[in-house]
């Protein structure tokens, strides 16, 4: 099993921040939003899992991951289910944006830095219909705001976070 493995390989001898998602909360909001030719990015994909699903549900889908291990285990769970899912290694922040607080502290918004992932994915954040994160405290409004200035107006932005299940955003409002 992969969990085991990637417990085993990676998190034995190194704390790892992973934590996974409520896949059956996502997939049924991913079930809402299908239709043929739409565009899936998930930011911060860990083992590809919801990739791989929204690919398995007809969405074209990539992932975009900091931690290259990670990559490794999501494009080996895609190649075992024979999926079409993507996968690069990389920050899912556009290269020269740089977020900033309205008070001005200075943070970069998100736990990690590394090149972006868009360059190895041949595609730029508003050639995506739907993006996913399950945002780790605080990266909300940095999410918000990168989906602002770099997502298309009408591409659905899903938050799913432990306290209010999966929020679907379009240009920057709830719906």
């Amino acid at each position: 099993m992969f969990w085991h493995r990637f417990d085993a390989e990676v998190r034995q001898d190194d704390w790892h921040p992973f934590v996974a998602a409520d896949y059956d909360a996502v997939r049924a909001t991913l079930v809402s939003l299908r239709r043929p030719g739409l565009r899936f990015l998930e930011w911060g994909s860990a083992t590809g899992v919801i990739t791989i699903m929204a690919d398995l549900l007809g969405f074209d889908s990539c992932g975009i991951e900091l931690d290259s291990s990670l990559v490794d285990v999501g494009r080996e769970l895609a190649s075992r289910w024979r999926s079409n899912a993507r996968f690069a290694a990389g920050s899912f922040v556009p290269m020269g944006w740089e977020w900033r607080l309205s008070g001005g502290d200075g943070r970069h918004g998100t736990i990690g830095r590394g090149p972006s992932g868009y360059l190895e994915l041949g595609r730029a954040l508003h050639d995506f219909d739907v993006v996913y994160a399950f945002p780790w405290m605080g990266e909300e409004p940095m999410m918000l705001d990168l989906m602002l200035c770099h997502g298309r107006e009408d591409a659905r932005l899903l938050l799913h976070t432990t306290q209010n299940g999966t929020r679907m955003y379009q240009g920057g409002r709830v719906v």
